[in-house]
């Protein structure tokens, strides 16, 4: 049996006059507006969170333990229970109303409590308070990620969240202005994403909040506003300590917009279109499309309303000229202050469809709506959209468009490295274009909703996507996590994020939860696994639900309730093998054949794998044997300096090697494919070692270098590429004549190994092997060259050699041509312009002569580095550092150099970017 889920997309597009309507109204119409909302903020931060006001959301237990470095697959627990104090205001009963619109059963919504707003007479709120003396900032805005770090045992943020100071109270401040005309709209404040619990106040008045932090929302401004003067807007967040197990952030640290809209408008992501491809060939097939548009009437009339919709095809993100096709007129009737939905279909002829790079491209379409009343245009909104159809086969796997298309995933936690939370679209996009290189085609979002423009990316680029919303349900994985207000907001956070997101061809299927405490509960779990299930087939039955299990086995009831199968880790066992028997925790055999045998109909998935650790550049001896090994301390871990063997054998207690995981997959042809643990390291959870600051377990490191991990997946994941790499560098003056192992990756199917031209032996890739391995190598200085084979025929050769000493920085630039930020790769090379792998050296930053260029952050990839990220100096780390820097837009060029005492220095000069670029980032 097959079971099948045909896809569609579309995107809110944030401009706002469209340049493709061929219809021209009779008079000018006050459209919606969308007004970025990213300067003029005012920034305060309490010092301590026992100075802090007392307008808090809900009480919340006591911080006993925050439990930093508790094991990453140790059960959760239930939650704590407390009730308020009689002297104790809490401000949620406010708050819930905005809940509302996503809350399904009418009876179950909140009714705002009638008298005045809490916290109407604190200073902050008012317009009378003097903030001048308040950080000036410029949304998004993180408010920890400039540190300082927080080091020590007794650190009041652990390892677990990134030794950054993300907890805290803050308030972000500034006015806006209503012009006389804005009296006839509706007024909101949408918020992409806030850092955390975040309240609202203008004019003194409290508006409503979202305490999710990666949630997006939006508020009715409207009763609040004045139009005689400045309106006064306060936002006050609370980010808890110990709420998370990785780095999370703290402030407003998404865009954040001003939206006015007509009265008679359309509704908040009130359009889903269903693009229904039929006999896709050559990346073409004759497509139904199906339109609903929600149009509300916030007016106290009912009101006329026509919809018209015209489409166009989009080409390198802009509109064509020729409209591809007109839905049929709509005409209804809004009731006053109400919704109506509308729905029109219309045919599209040899569409191009939406597919996954490399095999397919990601060809997008563009639908233009407009309300018409009384013969003049009230509004328009633009939404993205692609067509593309998706089978998930059991047997067959995943069809995209007819093709089977194997995941080869990352899992990709929201930090961008030391920009931290805020979203820079081009940090994003550099982290998704290296992803690529490596093979990656499939992006699971742990365990959080990403950032809007994330998807916009996947979209663009062509990345299948599994959306993810929660790491936790009613049960708690760190004391003050997200499990205290599920029971309240689960609800409206699921269908606020699937009616954000539906419209994204990238998104392939929804998780609700990632290996949450209900598995332990029996029945219990699944009666929560069940609601959250229908939830989101009740927004989206085009795309399949999953949840990550990494403990529920096929037997159990949670197990059964979930469209696919979706597996962290069981696939191919837990502390099975014969190097982790003696660690304790959750051991379970490989369970792909048990979860076949169960649910022969649903398509399984390793939605995540390997949580292999290693630092880019770091080895150490003795090497283990197999080709899995748990890391301990002078077992691949080094405890003094909290550094890990990039042999990539090494891994987390619960993981598997690459290696492992790639062999337990090949074995397995019915599991779709998986998701690597993880792409990119990331801010926090620093298994093995919660005295450093950030992971060990991408295959890309934080300042976006790649580990030798890279090559390994490289190597299995693009086996048409010419490709090979060696491990480990060749300088090691101390470890003459000693046994110095040399692996290599590579795409062929066998390779050779000289040593200052002595043969090591030809070696073939055995079956279920991803390394060929030299474990008997001696050291000796020189010069190491690999030549690979395949077929019987040279495929790819390497040649790296013992350098001299450092001698000159270099400089390196990943953008082809100016852009919003520029990451510039430091490095150390000796005379001979060889890297020196083994460089730990300081170096400055400097923007000389008359530039606006701004240096947002250095980093070396280095775990253990606490230097401040904003720092213009640090070391480098085995040879590499890396600058961000912000152009400067319009004339001014950014003239860059780099010095290190003793090395010639480095200078760069770089073109501004263009002037109308200057609001991307």
């Amino acid at each position: 049996m097959r079971v099948m889920f045909n896809g569609f997309i579309l995107l809110l597009v944030c401009s706002l006059a469209c340049c493709v309507s061929d219809t021209t109204p009779s008079t000018p119409a006050l459209l919606t507006e969308r007004i970025l909302l990213d300067q003029q903020w005012r920034f305060f931060k309490y010092a301590d969170a026992s100075q802090a006001d007392a307008l808090i959301y809900d009480v919340r237990p006591p911080l006993l333990d925050d439990e930093d470095g508790k094991a990453a697959d140790a059960e959760p627990d239930a939650k704590i229970v407390l009730t308020a104090r009689p002297d104790q205001q809490i401000l949620k009963p406010w708050i819930l109303p905005g809940a509302n619109p996503f809350i399904a059963d009418p009876t179950a919504r909140h009714q705002r409590p009638a008298g005045p707003s809490p916290g109407q007479s604190f200073p902050f709120v008012q317009s009378s308070f003097d903030d001048s003396q308040w950080q000036q900032v410029r949304l998004p805005h993180d408010w920890a990620i400039s540190g300082p770090f927080l080091t020590g045992d007794d650190a009041a943020v652990g390892g677990g969240m990134g030794r950054l100071p993300s907890p805290g109270v803050a308030w972000y401040r500034r006015q806006l202005e209503f012009s006389a005309a804005d009296a006839d709209r509706q007024l909101y404040l949408e918020v992409e994403g806030a850092m955390s619990y975040a309240m609202v106040w203008l004019n003194g008045q409290l508006v409503g909040g979202w305490p999710y932090g990666y949630a997006s929302w939006r508020l009715d401004l409207t009763p609040y506003v004045r139009f005689d003067g400045p309106n006064q807007l306060a936002i006050r967040l609370d980010n808890p300590p110990a709420s998370s197990r990785w780095y999370p952030g703290g402030g407003l640290y998404r865009p954040v917009w001003l939206v006015k809209t007509p009265k008679l408008s359309f509704s908040q992501w009130g359009q889903t279109i269903t693009a229904m491809p039929h006999q896709a060939r050559n990346g073409r097939a004759d497509s139904n499309i199906q339109l609903q548009t929600r149009l509300s009437n916030q007016s106290t009339s009912p009101q006329q309303a026509e919809l018209r919709v015209h489409i166009y095809a989009l080409e390198q993100g802009q509109p064509g000229s020729e409209v591809l096709a007109r839905l049929p007129l709509t005409k209804t009737q809004v009731p006053a202050g109400g919704e109506i939905t509308l729905s029109s279909a219309v045919l599209l002829k040899q569409a191009k469809l939406w597919g996954p790079r490399p095999s397919q491209q990601p060809h997008m379409y563009l639908a233009v709506s407009e309300i018409w009343q009384n013969n003049q245009l009230v509004d328009r909104q633009q939404q993205r959209f692609g067509i593309r159809d998706l089978q998930f086969d059991a047997a067959a796997g995943l069809k995209v468009n007819g093709e089977k298309i194997y995941l080869q995933g990352a899992n990709q936690h929201h930090d961008l490295g030391a920009l931290g939370a805020a979203f820079h679209p081009a940090a994003a996009r550099r982290q998704l274009l290296l992803l690529r290189e490596m093979g990656v085609n499939a992006i699971r979002l742990a365990h959080n909703p990403p950032a809007p423009a994330l998807l916009d990316l996947t979209d663009e680029l062509g990345f299948l996507v599994i959306n993810e919303i929660f790491d936790a349900w009613q049960r708690k994985k760190t004391p003050l996590d997200f499990h205290l207000i599920f029971d309240d907001w689960s609800e409206a956070d699921l269908r606020a994020l699937i009616r954000r997101d539906r419209h994204h061809p990238s998104v392939i299927a929804w998780s609700v939860g990632n290996e949450v405490g209900e598995q332990y509960t029996g029945e219990a779990g699944a009666v929560v696994a069940r609601r959250l299930h229908k939830i989101a087939k009740s927004e989206d039955p085009s795309r399949p639900t999953a949840a990550a299990f990494n403990y529920a086995k096929p037997d159990m009831p949670i197990s059964a309730v979930m469209d696919l199968v979706s597996l962290n880790y069981q696939g191919e066992g837990i502390r099975n093998a014969p190097a982790y028997q003696h660690l304790a925790g959750i051991r379970t055999s490989p369970q792909y054949p048990a979860f076949r045998r169960a649910f022969p109909h649903k398509l399984m998935l390793s939605s995540e794998n390997a949580a292999a650790v290693s630092s880019r550049g770091e080895y150490l001896f003795p090497l283990a044997a197999g080709n899995s090994a748990p890391v301990a301390d002078g077992a691949g871990g080094d405890p003094h300096s909290q550094q890990v063997s990039s042999y990539e054998i090494y891994t987390a207690p619960f993981g598997s090697s690459a290696d492992k995981v790639l062999a337990s997959l090949a074995a397995h042809p019915e599991v779709a494919g998986g998701f690597v643990w993880s792409g990119w390291d990331y801010l926090g959870e620093p298994t093995p070692y919660y005295g450093a600051r950030s992971s060990y377990f991408g295959a890309i490191d934080l300042a976006g270098f790649k580990k030798d991990r890279f090559y390994l997946y490289q190597a299995a994941w693009r086996p048409d590429l010419p490709m090979v790499h060696i491990l480990p560098h060749w300088n090691w003056p101390d470890r003459l004549g000693q046994i110095t192992p040399v692996h290599v990756f590579t795409s062929g199917d066998a390779a050779e190994l000289f040593i200052n031209g002595n043969s090591q032996g030809l070696k073939q890739k055995k079956p279920g092997e991803y390394r060929i391995r030299w474990d008997q190598v001696r050291y000796e200085p020189g010069r190491l060259k690999v030549v690979a084979y395949k077929n019987g025929q040279v495929w790819a050769e390497q040649q790296i050699a013992t350098t001299g000493a450092p001698c000159r920085l270099t400089l390196q630039t990943e953008q082809p041509e100016p852009a919003a930020l520029l990451f510039v790769t430091i490095r150390v090379e000796d005379c001979a312009g060889q890297l020196v792998p083994t460089a730990k050296l300081p170096f400055q930053i400097d923007l000389p002569g008359a530039t606006d260029a701004e240096l947002l952050a250095t980093d070396n990839g280095d775990p253990t580095d606490f230097t401040p990220f904003p720092a213009s100096a640090r070391n480098t780390f085995n040879g590499l550092g890396l600058a961000i820097i912000r152009p400067a837009a319009g004339s001014a060029v950014t003239h860059i150099t780099v010095s290190s005492p003793g090395l010639i220095p480095a200078q760069l000069t770089w073109p501004a970017r263009p002037a109308k670029e200057q609001h991307l980032d």
